[in-house]
């Protein structure tokens, strides 16, 4: 019998060794490697690999060509392999302050960085993730300030037939206050869903951080699914685990902004807010931007501020629906009832920048007072965080 116990306390700590060397196995390369001067090192241990690459936003963009049309996608460096087997490449210039994605390429094969356990989803695409900080970056950090709350929550959709899943922020101290509170409506654009501006976005971050330096009001901020045929995001939903995909039926059609004020009613009688459209504001990117355009116009009693991030503005004639009919008399009524604030952003080198001019002639044209705001690049999350985090602190007469 006592060598039976032996023999298990014997096998016992041999497993405990083995699972500790695996841990630091684990730990024994550092990739992405931030260094002092904000150059960055990434590092891969493929002994057997014959070429290693690195992809990611934090090189030169190249153009590719989508259904869209041409768009910058990221560029690629090559790694180096030392005699050890491992593969490496450093920046060879500092990286300024940012939020980056990143994946490998081995043998032409895209991978995650085994080393960096920090990763998100962009539709159906899954990056490595990392933060050089300073200037605007640190808002995109946990820093030690007040946090908010993120919940996701159910709710009934009539005209849609579903019941679907929202993601929601509330500002710190909501739990403890008996205050009502004003509320952003943030969309998301084609291929995202309810999940995509607390991820990719980094609202939480960007919240928290605005309220407790004083820049933003504190303020409930609502993300809802675009997609009228989801009831959430893949794999949160009673289909299961699927892949997402980039252009689902019924996204810019009509149906979503019909049913849009469901989620007004139901934020406030579930939650603490402002009733009122001073107490609302809409914004969103890209094809959620289409969407901000069109049920601030439809429905222009409702929100007091608008944000257009990058937004997909369509010709006309590729409006059927009956909420895009009328265009011009309806965004006169819509700014006859004069909204505080209605903003435009896009970068310079977005695919969507010249129907973004477009429509600004259009309001200039009609004399629609609106604020207009430009950055560099493209149609990236690098932009939109960038828009979320000048828009805020503009919301609700801060």
């Amino acid at each position: 019998m006592k060598k039976l116990t032996l023999f298990f306390v014997f096998a016992i700590a041999c497993l405990s060794i083995h699972a500790q060397q695996a841990l630091w196995g684990a730990g024994e390369i550092v990739s992405p490697q931030i260094n002092s001067d904000n150059t960055v090192t990434f590092r891969l241990n493929a002994p057997q690999a014959v070429k290693v690459e690195v992809t990611g936003d934090f090189l030169s963009p190249q153009k590719q060509q989508t259904s869209f049309g041409l768009v910058d996608a990221p560029g690629t460096a090559k790694l180096k392999k030392n005699d050890k087997g491992i593969w490496e490449f450093t920046t060879p210039q500092p990286l300024s302050p940012e939020l980056y994605s990143y994946s490998f390429l081995i043998d032409g094969c895209k991978v995650t960085d085994p080393s960096n356990v920090y990763m998100i989803r962009d539709v159906a695409s899954v990056t490595s993730v990392f933060i050089v900080g300073g200037g605007r970056a640190d808002l995109y950090k946990v820093n030690a300030v007040p946090h908010g709350s993120v919940t996701r929550r159910w709710y009934q959709s009539p005209s849609l037939g579903l019941t679907r899943r929202i993601t929601i922020y509330t500002p710190p101290g909501y739990e403890e206050s008996k205050a009502n509170y004003p509320v952003l409506y943030l969309l998301h654009g084609m291929g995202g869903d309810e999940e995509a501006w607390i991820a990719l976005g980094r609202t939480a971050q960007i919240l928290d951080n605005l309220i407790a330096a004083g820049k933003a009001k504190p303020l409930i901020v609502v993300m809802p699914n675009g997609n009228a045929v989801q009831e959430a995001a893949p794999g949160e939903s009673s289909l299961g685990f699927y892949k997402p995909t980039f252009q689902l039926p019924k996204t810019m059609e009509g149906s979503y902004e019909k049913a849009f004020p469901e989620i007004v009613n139901f934020i406030d009688l579930n939650y603490r807010t402002v009733k009122a459209k001073s107490g609302r504001a809409i914004a969103g990117l890209s094809m959620g931007g289409f969407h901000s355009l069109h049920i601030s116009k439809e429905y222009p009693d409702m929100f007091d501020y608008v944000g257009l991030f990058s937004a997909a503005i369509l010709p006309d004639k590729e409006n059927t629906s009956p909420v895009y009919m009328d265009m011009d008399k309806k965004l006169q009524v819509q700014f006859d009832k004069h909204p505080k604030l209605y903003w435009i952003a896009i970068g310079k080198a977005d695919f969507l920048y010249k129907a973004n001019a477009e429509y600004r002639q259009r309001l200039d044209e009609h004399k629609f007072p609106y604020k207009y705001f430009e950055t560099e690049e493209g149609h990236i999350w690098k932009n939109w965080r960038i828009y979320l985090s000048e828009f805020a602190p503009q919301l609700f007469d801060k």
